[in-house]
């Protein structure tokens, strides 16, 4: 069976609008953690081009700052895809995770 994001298993899904939005989403995902859970997080992002690149950029760069901070590890695996008409979308989950997944 092939592989796609959309069929990880989601904790919590985040419809973000702008960066300060990403930002709240990131100290959330940050202090919720990513190490054994056995989901994902996936986050929405509008589909204009280079507001998606700034929130995508804002929520991978500060998962890995936010994981550092607090002394965990950041093997964190995303992937970026076109979620609908209206969005993209990225779903995160811990490393360990990916090889459990029967895909």
């Amino acid at each position: 069976m092939e592989f796609h994001p959309k069929d990880l298993p989601i904790f919590r899904t985040y419809d973000l609008k702008d960066e300060k939005e990403a930002i709240a989403a990131v100290e959330d995902m940050v202090k919720l953690g990513f190490k054994g859970k056995k989901e994902g997080y996936k986050v929405l992002m509008p589909k204009e081009s280079k507001l998606a690149k700034r929130i995508g950029y804002s929520v991978t760069t500060g998962i890995a700052t936010g994981l550092r901070a607090k002394n965990e590890g950041r093997d964190v695996k995303y992937w970026t895809y076109h979620h609908d008409d209206d969005h993209y979308a990225i779903v995160l989950t811990h490393r360990d995770n990916v090889a459990d997944l029967e895909f």
